[in-house]
């Protein structure tokens, strides 16, 4: 497979050439890896157990993601996977979104996709579909315009320790927004630093190819999703990486790196900031797998039955996509109570603000 497969021009970069030579040529099994950045290291639940062991043996020798993509509420839903490699993730997705759901998946390296084309009737028959509801794509993620993924296409987009390789992230979060249906969202694992990495270590191709020196500073990705409409980006969970290769520490000195899962919803009407409108909603306990809890993001879990009190973009997040049906929502958007604290901000200004508090709890002498 080269270059001009299914009609695409593509021009590739430096890093891309980088890229696809440690994955297609210089690793050939996840023991290859120097550096656990691509490890998954997350407790992983008996539904996604389940469909991995479902997984051919030569599928999962080829995985070097660096988080388990495991969203909730999967069935009947058209996902795009960015950065597919061998199709262990899009396989999983496969089996969870059922036969009357679509998985796409796209990467940039011929070895990588061989693997992932060669066991698509291996996982129909598997999963006793009557047809394949997967496919995979040779292309680049900053680029799904000349794959002819359409605008507001899939209900939502994933990746797995690939984003960090792009040279171009902007591009890659504004083409996940444009194929992306309203109330989609775009759920992902990658690696981050604590700063911006020196431009030089990024010219490195083991610290590239091992998702190390391409990472975004966190504060830049939070922007750069921010600018292409993922107006509150939200953290599911993270962990701090462990490099036990003594060379790369070396290299990489004061840094320190992080793998980390972010949902961003396509919800244009978000508020920059959470604001409160004395909203609340009530867990229904109707999500597959998550019956006792819903886990939003690390800040947000709602437990079945209580009523969780909630910020305007909360609400929304909950109530503008597929997540609708499992909750009751409580008030309107007709009143403003101002930011709501309990996302983390607060009233800046230093006046009679805590006096108004203490009014409104009351004395307890």
């Amino acid at each position: 497979m080269d270059d001009k497969v299914k009609g695409l021009s593509i021009e590739p970069t430096v890093e891309h050439d980088q890229v696809k030579a440690y994955y297609g040529k210089t690793l050939t099994s996840s023991q290859d890896l120097q550096t656990d950045a691509c490890c998954t290291d997350v407790q992983v639940p008996q539904y996604m157990k389940d469909a991995l062991a479902e997984v051919h043996d030569e599928v999962m020798a080829r995985y070097y993601g660096c988080g388990l993509v495991a969203p909730e509420q999967l069935a009947g839903m058209r996902i795009l996977d960015l950065g597919c490699g061998s199709g262990r993730d899009c396989y999983v997705l496969s089996r969870l979104v059922g036969e009357q759901g679509y998985v796409v998946g796209v990467d940039m390296t011929p070895e990588q996709l061989e693997i992932a084309n060669q066991y698509i009737d291996y996982h129909t028959q598997q999963y006793g579909y009557s047809k394949p509801n997967v496919e995979f794509k040779h292309g680049y993620i900053e680029r799904l315009e000349e794959l002819g993924l359409a605008d507001n296409s899939f209900d939502m987009i994933v990746s797995n320790c690939v984003i960090n390789l792009s040279p171009n992230k902007e591009a890659v979060l504004r083409e996940a927004y444009r194929v992306l249906k309203p109330g989609g969202e775009v759920y992902f694992s990658d690696v981050y630093t604590d700063r911006r990495v020196p431009a030089a270590l990024m010219e490195h191709p083991v610290l590239y190819g091992e998702c190390l020196s391409g990472a975004l500073y966190w504060n830049d990705f939070l922007s750069l999703a921010k600018q292409a409409g993922f107006i509150d980006p939200r953290l599911v969970e993270d962990r701090r990486l462990s490099i036990d290769n003594e060379d790369i520490l070396e290299l990489v000195g004061t840094l320190r790196f992080y793998s980390a899962t972010y949902r961003l919803f396509k919800l244009p009407d978000l508020d920059m900031a959470c604001e409160d409108y004395g909203q609340a909603v009530i867990y229904k306990g109707t999500i597959p797998h998550h019956e006792n809890v819903f886990k939003l993001d690390k800040h947000h879990l709602i437990e079945v039955g209580r009523v969780f009190i909630v910020c305007g973009n909360t609400y929304r997040m909950l109530h503008e996509t597929r997540f609708a049906s499992h909750f009751e929502f409580i008030g309107n958007w007709e009143t403003h109570y101002g930011i709501f604290e309990g996302c983390g901000t607060s009233f800046p200004f230093d006046d009679n603000q805590n006096e108004m508090k203490e009014a409104a709890r009351g004395s307890c002498c």
